[in-house]
């Protein structure tokens, strides 16, 4: 059969990419995607596919051993309000649910992860599939970053750190050296959008990854969908950080950008 690979498809653009390239380097893909989350247009050409409910894990791994698979890629996010749906569980998803000490995601994807394990299936890094997507350090717009833009990204930079190395978020909007939103369940989008609808035009928008980040679970990344998000709020800068998180549709992302003046740093 070849190596196969599992890839449990969320949202975004991830699924489809490390499908394309897993594809290039000789796996066959077996995708479990997740209804309500993964895109259906995204998928529609993929040959192994088979849909399931986010609680439905026991399927999921059923799926992936009779197809044999034994490595799985996370690709994609869930949306983690979805953990307020019980009915969405099946009892193994309820039981893993609840025996972590506490709901944030990195710790329900931690013991997913274990699940996973004792099943036979090893999680992996999705990284080696999405390296030309990663940007070396520097402004990549042509629109530069002003001097006050510049103490903005600096201020933010140390307090997205803080708070993603709590695990809260990895995303801030700061204005003037003041701190506008910080991320939570809402995703970066909607944190940018709220920070300009909280502070106006001209916020500075900082994204960073954790100190010990498992790419396993979460792999955090920018794209178009970000750069319209900055438009919508009429930010002038973002200021992600350099060889951590790749960044997606970077010529789309970055035509838009320029277009409305705002700058775009890989720190």
């Amino acid at each position: 059969m070849g190596s196969r690979l599992g890839i449990i498809a969320s949202s975004g653009e991830i699924p489809s990419l490390i499908q394309e390239k897993a594809s290039e380097k000789g796996y066959t893909c077996v995708v479990a995607a997740i209804e309500g989350q993964a895109g259906k247009s995204s998928l529609e050409d993929t040959e192994l596919i088979q849909w399931f409910n986010v609680g439905d894990i026991q399927d999921v791994v059923s799926y992936f051993k009779t197809n044999g698979v034994s490595e799985v890629i996370f690709a994609g996010k869930i949306d983690p309000r979805v953990i307020y749906d019980k009915t969405q569980f099946n009892l193994t998803a309820l039981r893993i649910l609840d025996s972590g000490k506490d709901k944030r995601p990195t710790s329900i994807i931690e013991k997913v992860i274990l699940f996973f394990g004792k099943q036979g299936l090893s999680v992996i890094d999705p990284t080696p599939f999405l390296l030309s997507f990663f940007c070396e350090k520097g402004v990549i717009t042509h629109t530069q970053p002003s001097r006050e833009m510049g103490l903005d990204i600096a201020f933010g930079w140390e307090m997205a750190r803080n708070i993603a190395d709590s695990d809260i978020g990895q995303t801030v909007v700061v204005k003037d050296r003041a701190i506008v939103a910080v991320e939570g369940m809402e995703g970066t989008d909607e944190t940018i959008k709220r920070g300009g609808r909280l502070a106006g035009k001209g916020t500075t928008v900082v994204k960073v990854s954790r100190m010990s980040q498992d790419p396993r679970i979460d792999l955090p990344a920018v794209g178009f969908a970000t750069v319209q998000s900055l438009v919508a709020a009429k930010s002038s800068v973002l200021c992600f950080e350099a060889g951590q998180m790749p960044f997606f549709q970077r010529q789309e992302a970055v035509c838009l950008a320029d277009a409305h003046g705002i700058a775009i740093i890989a720190k």
